[in-house]
């Protein structure tokens, strides 16, 4: 029996289509014709040799099949470009410094990093991990190229750097059994947060933190009492915190340990939670190509991390 080999124009089209939600647009970003995408997705079914997608409503969501090719898909592409760009870059020279915030430590700097590392090994990295406010003053002083940064309700912010994407904050506690809960956490009949017989304790970054402001705020509007419990500089310990059942903290679904989980707020009572955009930022807007090699990378990596935090399953339209 033949070996398989995909097509790597077709995983291109069909990463792309679920990454900006619609194969119409992944034409049109691609300089394809829909009729011309379509034909490649059921090429790969073909492939593939069973069903990638199914209906869902008027739209299309993926199989499991589909979820593993997709996985597959952005593996494959991101050793073609890495292949691509070591061979285009096989010569570059230069120095990067990066400023990162904590929640990408962990996934970014081995991840990203590495592969850039691989494709231009001439090229020299500084990474430095730091709180917004802080990342956007070492870039106006010129101490940074590349800063990539959440901009939590700061307009200003957001108008200077080019938004990557946008995420919904969320309410985060403690992970495991139920029955270990800690005893400020309200049961079912007790009619969840908002009557608690308690004020509800928050784990959260030291001050400034807009998040800090974004949680108080939203807790106040909903008549919900509340004090601070634990806070912290580092974004580890405030982990640590929420995970020993110390109290609740809030942020985006990127980089959320299992140690903690993510609350459902209308089923516990909590208010809504708006989102939060994240940025990258440049130190020149025309950076030496080192950077803007980098600055490249970091985009296609948060929009592949955005699609593995989401919970539902993806979907896409025609």
């Amino acid at each position: 029996m033949a070996q398989m080999t995909f097509d790597l124009d077709v995983l291109r089209s069909f990463s792309t289509g679920m990454a900006l939600g619609s194969y119409a647009r992944a034409a049109d970003r691609l300089g394809r014709s829909t009729s011309a995408v379509s034909a490649q997705l059921k090429k790969l079914e073909a492939q593939a040799g069973t069903a990638l997608f199914r209906k869902a409503g008027r739209g299309l969501e993926l199989t499991d099949a589909g979820q593993t090719m997709l996985a597959y898909a952005h593996r494959l592409l991101e050793l073609n470009d890495e292949a691509a760009a070591a061979m285009r870059g096989a010569d570059l020279q230069g120095w990067v410094r990066l400023g990162l915030q904590e929640d990408f430590g962990e996934s970014l700097l081995p991840a990203v990093l590495g592969r850039f590392a691989r494709a231009h090994p001439k090229v020299r990295v500084e990474a430095s991990v730091a709180r917004s406010a802080d990342l956007r003053e070492r870039l106006a002083l010129g101490r940074l190229d590349l800063a990539l940064a959440w901009d939590a309700g700061d307009s200003a912010a957001v108008r200077q750097g080019e938004r990557v994407l946008e995420v919904p904050l969320q309410w985060i506690g403690m992970a495991g059994d139920p029955a270990n809960r800690p005893a400020w956490w309200p049961t079912r009949e007790q009619g969840g947060w908002r009557r608690g017989a308690e004020p509800l304790p928050l784990v959260l970054l030291d001050a400034p933190c807009p998040l800090r402001e974004i949680a108080t705020t939203a807790l106040d509007r909903a008549g919900i009492a509340w004090r601070h419990a634990f806070s912290s500089a580092s974004l580890a310990a405030l982990w640590a915190a929420a995970s020993a059942g110390l109290g609740l903290t809030l942020r985006t679904p990127i980089g959320v340990p299992r140690a903690v989980q993510a609350l459902d707020a209308k089923a516990q009572g909590l208010p809504a939670l708006p989102s939060i955009a994240l940025s990258l930022y440049r130190a020149q807007a025309q950076p030496e190509p080192p950077v803007a090699l980098l600055a490249d990378l970091l985009m296609q990596a948060m929009r592949q991390e955005q699609q593995q935090a989401r919970k539902p399953a993806a979907r896409r339209s025609a």
